[in-house]
């Protein structure tokens, strides 16, 4: 293994990203930071490097150990990274109706309130 990877390659390699074309656009998108700074897709990352990758909305924190280029088992990823990403706030999800749905029916109304907790 040599002492560098590309972040693209090492995405992929690490799982963070199905396929490396992937990895390539989320660069391209300036989702992916590497020591606070936009990463290119073929910028190196080496052992110690941050790098920040937003999915769905939320940053995720990862620390190089390895860098890696091609794709291993399940078992080499959690040496080849560490994740230093803090755990999401549990907020709840408020149901709500289709839009155009009408007024809610007697029952309905009695489920929202009981949601919302009257």
């Amino acid at each position: 293994m040599s002492a560098t990877a590309r972040v693209d390659a090492w995405l992929w390699a690490v799982r963070i990203y199905k396929t490396r074309s992937a990895a390539t656009t989320a660069c391209r998108a300036g989702h992916v930071r590497v020591g606070g700074e936009r990463a290119k897709a073929a910028q190196t990352v080496k052992p110690g490097d941050e790098v920040r990758v937003r999915i769905d909305g939320f940053d995720r924190m990862l620390v190089v150990r390895e860098p890696i280029a091609k794709r291993v088992g399940a078992a080499l990823v959690a040496t080849a990274m560490e994740d230093r990403t803090p755990p999401r706030d549990p907020t709840p999800v408020m149901a709500q109706r289709d839009r155009g749905a009408g007024r809610p029916t007697k029952r309905e109304r009695r489920d929202i309130d009981k949601l919302r907790g009257r």
